[in-house]
């Protein structure tokens, strides 16, 4: 992932909802970070779940922001799990039909974030901006941050044997 952030992505919601970043899909890992991808499966995933390969990894730019959106349930099944890298982060989710219904979350690096059931489906997701970038009243300076992104696959598309991840996870 060297070179300069891009406005390109591999998927098309990147297009549309991440700005200042540069992403890539990987499937092979060292043995130390099979271990980690494991360790998120077993917290994440349940047993009939197949998971989406390869894993999407995001780095983000300090300026970097994700806006607000819902993964599409073409693309992303009923689980999503992202390990948060490098730098804190406040991920914001908001009711879709209730707009007053909102939650934040300060992502430390090396935090899991899990979104299923109506947070995945009901809730809209984002990263805020640095200068949005608050916890409560504290304010929490971004930096680049990097995610690892495990999702599961949509319903009804399956290969492989339910539980059994494929290779990148």
């Amino acid at each position: 992932m060297a070179g300069p952030y891009l406005e390109t992505g591999l998927t098309e919601l990147s297009v549309q909802a991440i700005h200042g970043f540069r992403e890539t899909e990987k499937s092979r890992w060292s043995e130390a970070s099979r271990a980690i991808l494991q360790r998120v499966q077993a917290a994440a995933f349940g047993p009939d779940q197949t998971l989406l390969s390869p894993v999407h990894v995001l780095d983000l730019e300090p300026r970097g922001y994700i806006k607000p959106h819902v993964d599409s349930i073409k693309f992303c099944g009923a689980t999503i799990a992202g390990l948060s890298l490098l730098s804190p982060s406040v991920m914001r989710l908001v009711h879709t039909q209730q707009p007053g219904e909102w939650l934040e979350l300060l992502l430390e690096p090396g935090s899991l974030y899990i979104l299923r059931g109506s947070a995945r489906y009901d809730f809209s997701h984002e990263i805020l901006r640095d200068e949005e970038s608050f916890f409560g009243e504290r304010r929490i300076p971004r930096g680049r941050r990097i995610s690892v992104i495990c999702r599961s696959l949509p319903e009804g598309i399956g290969s492989g044997e339910p539980g059994q991840p494929p290779p990148a996870c």
